[in-house]
């Protein structure tokens, strides 16, 4: 297979494309899964550092009525959730296992056989995980 007239293209995996230019460079075929790849890593870390604090706070302190009652009253909260910079760290703590979610469940489906319908189950997670973050950020805006 011929990359423009200049060097040889081979299939990688049955992945990618790279070709071998004259100068003996490897040209990659552009693509968008690194950004998929990074949403997906940073939403493992969120749901693996993040998400077990909030259930013991949450499921555990708080029911058992070991954390103060004054820690989570309505103004409090409302007070800490309207700064800019807590409102940056929902988000994050929001989309990005949104993000790990729909990476995770793609190829899940992807690998008990319905590959054939890839594209449209990459269109059905990814389009979900946006339109959650959409959902956060414009009710984290309106707060």
């Amino acid at each position: 297979m011929a990359c423009g007239g200049i060097g040889i293209c081979w299939v990688d995996r049955g992945i990618s494309c790279y070709c071998l230019d004259g100068g003996g460079n490897i040209n990659m075929k552009k693509s968008n899964e690194p950004i998929w790849w990074s949403l997906f890593s940073a939403g493992g870390m969120v749901a693996a550092m993040v998400f077990p604090i909030l259930i013991v706070i949450t499921g555990i302190l708080v029911p058992l009525g070991l954390a103060s009652e004054d820690s989570f009253n309505f103004e409090r909260i409302h007070s800490a959730v309207s700064h800019p910079l807590i409102k940056l760290i929902l988000m994050g703590v929001i989309a990005l296992p949104l993000f790990h979610w729909a990476h995770r469940f793609r190829f899940t489906l992807v690998d008990i056989g319905l590959k054939k319908l890839s594209t449209v189950i990459s269109i059905l997670c990814y389009g979900s995980a946006i339109a959650g973050t959409i959902t956060a950020a414009v009710i984290l805006w309106n707060i």
